[in-house]
């Protein structure tokens, strides 16, 4: 199939693309947007790429590639889409243009290092996307098919799974800024609120438009889902300064990754932990937040400041 043929799976999207009126109400929403400032890192600027790469104005490339597979997949840019485009239709066959077309790009793909792979099969298992599966003794990931919430980071026994650029997502990109929040200069730092981007974000970042005050006394951290949270990460984040952790996810009957009952049954073990080293298991909650919801979230870490001020620091 020659470049032309493969770009008609583009073609079929121009009108959805010229109904595109660039508001910009999908940058809102958009986590990677929100990480990097850079008009091309939000979803009206990757549609604006696909129309210029329709147009023969842009050429295909790696870097135009790896735009288009940067993507959480919340689908929080088509619920605010005004002109109803449908832009993760657009970016699927916007990727398997690229996937035929030859181009080798991850972007936000989980990706598995084969090198530590045991091969125990868990993210083959626990995937619900089935984007990955295990072939010629490897686990393959379908780059297609990967929704990039990256639970299958935490399952891996290996720490063999990684996703390249998290967005200020990743394991060690959070504590980073866990260590930038508890220093000499904060004295007012007591908590970290790790927040599912699929349903906390979008509507804590519309919020501030109406003047939503976040307290200085806890520092949200975006993970995409819940579910890829690290118990490490959690267990660092008390280590490092925390008074306590609160974590907020989607309602099970609206979590698209199946993140949410395993953060569930992940902190409850490690909650469970705490208590035989004699910390109280109230400096470690998960609460559920409906998409966009600012008054629950609000609610939440209101009642969570109240337990844990009482407790002190960890000693």
């Amino acid at each position: 199939m020659n470049e032309n043929s493969r770009l008609e799976l583009l073609e079929k999207w121009k009108g959805a693309l010229n109904k595109c009126i660039r508001c910009g109400y999908c940058y809102e929403h958009c986590p990677i947007y929100k990480n990097t400032r850079w008009e091309v890192d939000s979803p009206r600027g990757k549609l604006i790429l696909l129309y210029g790469l329709l147009s023969g104005e842009v050429e295909p490339s790696d870097y135009v590639a790896n735009k288009i597979f940067e993507c959480f997949h919340c689908n929080r840019c088509v619920k605010a889409c005004s002109s109803g485009v449908p832009i993760q239709d657009v970016y699927n066959d916007a990727r398997k243009f690229f996937i035929e077309s030859g181009f080798d790009v991850v972007g936000t793909t989980s990706m598995t290092d084969h090198d530590v792979c045991a091969r125990c099969l868990n993210c083959v298992r626990m995937c619900k996307h089935e984007a990955r599966s295990f072939v010629d003794g490897k686990i393959v990931t379908d780059r297609l098919k990967c929704q990039s919430c990256g639970s299958c980071l935490d399952i891996c026994p290996e720490k063999g799974v990684t996703i390249g650029h998290g967005f200020g997502t990743n394991p060690s990109e959070l504590m980073q800024q866990v260590d930038s929040y508890f220093t000499p200069e904060n004295p007012d730092a007591k908590a970290i609120v790790f927040s599912c981007g699929y349903s906390s974000f979008p509507g804590l970042q519309t919020a501030q438009y109406d003047k939503f005050e976040i307290s200085k006394e806890y520092k949200i951290l975006v993970t995409a889902c819940s579910g890829r949270l690290k118990s490490h990460t959690v267990l660092e984040t008390l280590e490092r300064g925390a008074w306590g952790v609160l974590i907020c996810c989607c309602p099970e009957d609206e979590c698209e990754h199946g993140g949410s009952p395993r953060v569930k049954a992940r902190m409850k073990a490690l909650t469970n932990t705490l208590e035989r080293v004699d910390i109280d298991p109230k400096r470690l909650q998960v609460v559920e937040v409906p998409q966009g919801n600012p008054g629950k979230f609000t609610e939440a870490t209101k009642n969570f400041m109240n337990e844990i001020r009482p407790l002190g620091p960890i000693v």
